[in-house]
């Protein structure tokens, strides 16, 4: 597939998608922007729901997590569903509810590591901060705002090496006492509140609470000689995220389609927005009323899109030497025996299928036999619902980091995949 201006219009989105998208909230925020403009209609758990064949909803949990679908005209009996999931959360630094810090004449935050973050790239960035609050009118009204303050706020000094000469051998880092955050020098006793205060909300409402966030204010850039590879923070796993609800919007019409972006899948998916929790099952019971669900899933199948790793060249060693995956060579199929990955031989099958149709590369990761991997919301929802799954993902590097890399093709190839498998026209299951 030629990197076209439709390959390069699609990545500018998605850099703005990125830019745009700093916490959950900020991404289910700009995921409904997506789908209202491709006519998709915002409904509520809360309300009852008139669904209508042919129809395409979106409903969202908690701000963070969001179900979008088409109704289809297909007879779901036959067809089944074909749902795509990600997940909107990434590792990151969240600030405490008490936060502040005051040392030597710092204003600093204490955090707390959310995830399974690679520690060390957050030190000499440019930090800024995002989340949601919750605030009070002057009526007693609570109302939650998101907020984001775009620009550098904050940055955590390495020590210097004159005071460390250890600091290049297996230095370690306690989250504790080594990532606070500096913000400010204060001349009073300035808190948390009252910076975001007088930064982004009206006087007339007062913060009760918040979840906030630290990112690198450094937005999406591409990178190489050729600017053959693109960076940013949250790659893991919003571009997924980005990239599935576009597909979703080209899809046909014709079959039940469905996204499932969950959060809290890097904290274990066990939440009421996770993989692990009701949102999925509950959408689907109001949706098919008075159907056997167990009949419907089974005749569907469901593709969780989580980003895999690249091999790392100064790193081979690390892969198993037959299944390393590289950059820009199409989207990885995750496949492993103590299926931490959902897929099998069946649904691999399918998607190769579907790729092959829609002229994709397609590429394989397999851990190590010495060592572990990660898992997603593949066999969560899979053990869930007893749906058929597959694991795949677009190959990056430095998974975890607040800084991670991608390839500028796959996102088109992972794109034109995810189309193939909404708009295949035989009933996924084999």
């Amino acid at each position: 597939m030629a990197f076209d201006s439709r390959s390069k219009e699609l990545n500018r989105r998605l850099y703005n998608f990125l830019d745009s998208s700093p916490t959950p909230f900020h991404a289910v925020l700009q995921m409904s922007r997506i789908l209202e403009k491709a006519g998709f209609t915002q409904i509520s758990e809360t309300e009852d729901w008139n669904i209508h064949q042919g129809g395409k909803y979106f409903v969202t949990r908690n701000q963070s997590a969001l179900i979008a679908f088409i109704v289809g005209d297909s007879d779901h009996a036959e067809y089944g569903a074909r749902i795509v999931g990600a997940h909107t959360d990434s590792p990151a630094l969240m600030v405490k509810p008490q936060s502040e810090i005051r040392e030597n004449g710092f204003l600093q935050l204490g955090i707390e590591v959310y995830g399974g973050a690679l520690l060390s790239p957050w030190f000499d960035r440019d930090l800024s901060m995002a989340g949601r609050v919750v605030c009070q009118s002057i009526e007693g009204e609570l109302s939650s705002r998101l907020i984001d303050l775009k620009r550098p706020v904050a940055f955590i000094p390495s020590l210097a090496i004159h005071l460390d000469k250890t600091a290049n051998k297996n230095r370690s880092i306690n989250p504790q006492t080594d990532l606070s955050p500096i913000m400010l020098q204060f001349k009073k006793n300035q808190d948390l509140r009252e910076v975001l205060q007088s930064e982004c909300l009206k006087d007339a409402l007062a913060i009760i609470d918040y979840e906030l966030y630290l990112y690198d204010s450094v937005g999406a850039k591409e990178l190489g000689l050729q600017n053959e590879f693109f960076s940013s923070g949250r790659l893991d796993n919003l571009l997924s995220c980005f990239v599935g609800v576009e597909a979703l919007t080209y899809a046909d019409s014709k079959h039940f389609c469905a996204l499932v972006c969950n959060d809290h899948e890097e904290v274990g998916s066990i939440s009421a927005s996770a993989a692990g929790g009701s949102f999925l099952e509950s959408v689907f019971e109001r949706i098919f009323v008075g159907k056997p669900l167990s009949s419907l899933l089974t005749r569907s199948m469901f593709i969780s899109c989580d980003n895999a790793h690249a091999v790392h060249p100064n790193y081979k060693r690390q892969h198993d030497v037959r299944h390393q995956p590289v950059l820009n060579k199409g989207p990885v199929i995750k496949v492993n025996a103590k299926h931490r990955y959902a897929t099998t031989s069946l649904t691999s099958s399918i998607f190769k299928k579907i790729c092959l149709d829609a002229e994709v590369p397609v590429q394989t990761f397999v851990s190590r036999s010495d060592l572990s991997c990660g898992s997603t919301i593949g066999p969560i929802t899979s053990a869930r619902l007893g749906i058929p799954t597959i694991d795949v993902g677009i190959p990056q590097l430095a998974m975890h980091s607040c800084r991670e890399t991608a390839g500028v093709r796959d996102p088109a190839y992972l794109g034109r995949a995810l189309k193939g498998f909404f708009n295949f026209p035989k009933p996924v299951a084999v």
